[in-house]
């Protein structure tokens, strides 16, 4: 199996059409068919074929409301070679719009299916082989690269859970096929990458890595446990071995709780994700800041953190004119606290800003009134960029910082 995502949303959508069809059977729809002839002409033999495909098509607007449909649809849509898949089907006229090509393919899927079939069921046997006729259409022409790197600071409940576009965060104990390395913890958390290349294009290797990459910056903003993405992963293409890949990544602080994905938690991840991957800046001051918090999340201690997490600050919200942190406390705090407590809440930022010097003298230890100080205004610039990120805050935060202080010492 290349594509395990699109098995499971395909074997999802064809259980629920396999209800609906044998519904309309039931309620009196009937299959039509028509009559062949075989043998020799002296002495033919008549029998009755199925019209299985005509029935499916005048009810494609039905199967298209299906729950598991989008899913499915969306899968098919993403999948290079699908036009190769529809002409061996025997479509003579391929849809250029990549919607309209999948709602095809679907059809055509369900056709092949239940061929000569008259009653509707999800038959194993029968899915596993027009399920293997899809992937051998799809990826005749390109190889397909997969890539497991183990995500530290992260549980899933979920055995597996889908983010889209062949990512996948897949529990260890559920990997049939992978390294040995990935199965010391059955527990342990896994992100799965699917990439594919046309003929004569290199293994998706790069792409993979910035999809890593893309989750490792999405996971850190979700929770203050940081999970990261390890220093290594596996790479496979096609069929051939597995590969060590060393990654561009640093350590996680080893003193942090991990992250538990309860199910009711994987949509609102998903679509973070999703926003992430679509609204990280390539450069400015926005990109520029989301890589210090990034840094600071590697370090080893909040203390040895507290640098790139002010510098982070500082680009987002000090006087860019100014050579230190001048204003960026009591904006920080006109951002992340209540009215009714910004004063305190700047004061601490201040005392934050006020142990860069102490840390560079050595005269103060990552201790835990130290480390919970820091920690803190990680939580700060944590939460200011996923808020930019998800589209709650104006980009300008000195001016949105501004405006809230403006409005705060207004008399009503």
């Amino acid at each position: 199996m290349h594509n395990r995502a699109l098995h499971e949303s395909l074997a999802a959508f064809v259980e629920e059409a396999a209800w609906q069809l044998a519904e309309e059977v039931s309620g009196g729809a009937e299959v039509p068919f028509e009559l062949s002839e075989h043998g020799r002409s002296s002495a033919p033999l008549y029998c009755y074929r199925p019209l299985t495909g005509s029935f499916i098509a005048e009810r494609v607007g039905a199967l298209a409301k299906l729950p598991s449909y989008p899913a499915a649809r969306s899968q098919f849509a993403a999948l290079a070679g699908l036009d190769a898949y529809l002409r061996r089907q025997g479509t003579r006229s391929v849809p250029p719009d990549p919607r309209n090509r999948a709602d095809a393919a679907l059809q055509a899927f369900l056709t092949g299916l239940w061929t000569d079939a008259t009653d509707f069921t999800l038959d194993p046997v029968r899915f596993a082989t027009a399920f293997a006729e899809l992937e051998a259409a799809v990826y005749a022409e390109c190889s397909l690269t997969v890539v497991l790197a183990p995500v530290e600071g992260l549980v899933i409940e979920s055995e597996r859970v889908e983010l889209g576009g062949g990512l996948a965060l897949v529990r260890a104990g559920t990997l049939r096929d992978a390294p040995d390395e990935l199965h010391m913890d059955s527990w342990a958390t896994v992100a799965c990458v699917t990439a594919e290349s046309g003929p004569g294009e290199p293994p998706a290797l790069e792409a993979a890595g910035r999809r890593l990459r893309r989750l490792q910056t999405a996971l850190r903003l979700w929770d203050d446990a940081e999970p990261a993405i390890g220093p290594g992963a596996w790479a496979r293409t096609d069929a051939g071995p597995w590969l060590h890949v060393p990654l561009a990544s640093g350590l996680r602080r080893s003193d942090e709780a991990d992250c538990l994905l309860e199910p009711d938690e994987e949509d609102p991840l998903r679509a973070f994700c999703a926003l992430v991957d679509r609204r990280t800046p390539r450069s400015g001051e926005l990109a520029w800041a989301l890589r210090r918090f990034e840094l600071g999340c590697e370090r080893a201690t909040a203390l040895e953190a507290l640098t790139d997490w002010l510098l982070a600050g500082r680009a987002l919200l000090a006087e860019p004119e100014a050579a230190g942190y001048e204003r960026m406390p009591d904006r920080v705090a006109a951002i992340c606290a209540h009215p009714e407590d910004r004063h305190q809440h700047a004061e601490r930022v201040a005392r934050t800003v006020a142990l860069e010097r102490a840390a560079v003298a050595g005269v103060v230890r990552a201790e835990p009134e130290v480390e919970a100080l820091v920690a803190a205004l990680g939580a700060d610039v944590r939460a200011i960029l996923r808020d930019v990120l998800c589209g709650h805050l104006d980009p300008d935060l000195r001016a949105v910082a501004d405006e809230l202080l403006v409005g705060a010492a207004t008399p009503a």
